[in-house]
Order: structure tokens, then sequence, then C-alpha cells
């Protein structure tokens, strides 16, 4: 079985948790453009009161095109329930978003969320995230100041670029900075660290942030809860 329908079972399998007149947290990547048609047609079919909140315009034009009412993050006290991918995803339910350049946004959603479900195929599985290069949306102004600080410690900085070698733009006017790690060794300690830095806008580890994976497996979806671990 190829990744792509890995990740449609997982995508599918998660509108499950979407109930009637909840406020619906929409994540971004390739298993959420599953995932918001999965949906569509949920409440097409069951004729759902939800209110979507999209953590990108690509997500928020995607889902208003097949109908399901959309409002902005500032526009709802709340949050239900998000679902989003992640990148990478260890034993301890950590992860690292950020792939698609829309962590910053991703993280204020899900933080504003009472329940997180992350979706992904078994490829996003590690026994330690770092693997996957850690992004941090970075502001523009004094970004090679903030580039050589990270290389002065180690932290292997590499600014994203697109196939003509232009810089990755995020949707709030901002650099990538890509950190190649390898392995995270202590997630927390790094995170804090990140947080600390004048320029980083936002980093892409998820700590602490989701019980519930919706893994997509040939043998159909599987869904892992923290407590198991």
């Amino acid at each position: 079985m190829d990744i792509a329908e890995q990740k449609r079972i997982a995508a599918e399998k998660s509108v499950d948790f979407v109930k009637d007149g909840m406020i619906v947290g929409l994540g971004t990547g390739s298993t959420v453009l599953f995932m918001v048609n999965a949906l569509a047609k949920r409440v097409k079919q069951e004729h759902l009161h939800i209110t979507g909140v999209a953590t990108s315009k690509r997500t928020h034009k995607q889902a208003e095109s097949l109908g399901i009412p959309m409002k902005s993050i500032d526009e709802v006290d709340h949050v239900d329930l998000t679902i989003d991918g992640a990148d990478e995803v260890d034993k301890n339910f950590q992860g690292i978003k950020g792939g698609g350049a829309a962590h910053a946004f991703e993280k204020i959603v899900a933080t504003s969320s009472t329940r997180n479900i992350w979706i992904v195929d078994e490829s996003k599985l590690v026994d330690r995230i770092g693997r996957f290069p850690l992004p941090l949306e970075v502001i523009p102004y004094g970004s090679k100041k903030v580039f050589n600080r990270l290389q002065h410690e180690g932290l292997n900085p590499k600014f994203r670029k697109d196939d003509d070698g232009n810089d990755i733009i995020t949707h709030s006017g901002n650099y990538v900075i890509d950190l190649h790690l390898g392995v995270i060794d202590h997630p927390h300690l790094l995170a804090n660290w990140l947080s600390e830095q004048v320029g980083i806008l936002e980093h892409g580890l998820f700590l602490d942030t989701v019980n519930t994976i919706v893994v997509g497996t040939p043998n159909g979806p599987k869904i892992l809860e923290a407590y198991q671990i």
C-alpha cells in the first residue's frame, strides 16, 4: 500500500471524532486534504452544523469550496477539536510540524483547542524526533543574525528555498530556517531555548499537544492513545 492510501485511511477515520455543533480546527498538508474532503462529505450527508477554522489559506479555500462554514481563529471563542497532520511523531507523542511552513498558525489553533488529533501514515512514527528538519519561522529583519546564532550553537540551520532558489515566505511574510539535527535528545529544553531567541517567531516542536493519533496502515486505521504508552 502506498503512502497516499495510508494518509487517506487515517484522514477518513479521523472525521468520526467530529460531532454536530463543533468548532473544528482544520490543519494543513497532504493528509489534511483527504480529511477535509471526508469531513465535507459528512457535513452534506448528515446535515452536520459545524464551523471550521483553518490553519492556512489553502485549507480555508478548500473547505469553503466544499460547503464547510468557515471563520477565522479570532472570530471564535474556542475550538472544540483540531485535526492536523504531523511530519514526525515519537513514542511519547511529541512531534515536529511545519513541513508546509504553516506551523505558527497551526500552533495558534492547536493551543486554542480543547482536543487535538493528528493523522499520519506509518512513515511518520519514529522512536525519536529530529530526522525531519525542524522548522523555525523567522522575521526577515536580522534573520542572518539569527542564522549565525543557530549555526554557532551547532544546530545546522539552512534557509528554506523553493525549487528556483528563492526564499520560502510564510503567510505572515517571514522566512523559514530548518534545523537539520538528526535526533533531538531533549525536545523540551530545545523548545524553551528556541522560544527565548529574539527574531524567531515560532518553532515546529509540538510538545504535549495530542493524546490521540490516527495512523493509516495496510490493515486499516489504527488509533493510538497516549495512555497506552
